[in-house]
């Protein structure tokens, strides 16, 4: 396991999800949501803002995690919730672009922190230096 990437993309995971909370257009926009005018519908915001409380969450537990247990969880946590949103986002969005993006972004994150997950620690006192 990679501690220092995990928690990484965990206060990534959670400045993103405290600013799409505060600014739902921030994912909106990207995602096809908006209205014509290109505001942020009540009912959309509505719907992304638990999204993005739920990425704060997991993102912060991820980077405040005690031991490398609650790590390991609140990492399987956040993959869930990743594959979780492009497989939902992959149908409901309205654009066939947007769609792609989503899944991309979505499967991207949660590549990252598989990747965190198996990374083997790399163990300095055993380098040699020639």
């Amino acid at each position: 396991m990679h501690q220092p990437l995990l928690r990484l993309t965990g206060a990534a995971t959670a400045v993103y999800g405290i600013a799409v909370a505060r600014r739902p257009a921030l994912l909106a926009r990207p995602s096809g949501l908006t209205a014509p005018d290109g505001s942020v519908p009540a009912p959309v915001a509505a719907c992304l803002r638990p999204l993005a409380l739920r990425d704060a969450a997991c993102g912060l537990a991820m980077a405040l995690a005690p031991n490398d247990a609650a790590l390991r969880t609140a990492t399987a946590l956040r993959i869930a919730s990743d594959l979780g949103d492009a497989a939902l986002l992959a149908t409901a969005l309205p654009a066939r672009r947007h769609r792609v993006m989503a899944v991309v972004v979505s499967v991207g994150w949660g590549a990252l922190s598989v990747a965190g997950l198996l990374a083997r620690p790399r163990n300095l006192s055993t380098r040699q230096v020639s």
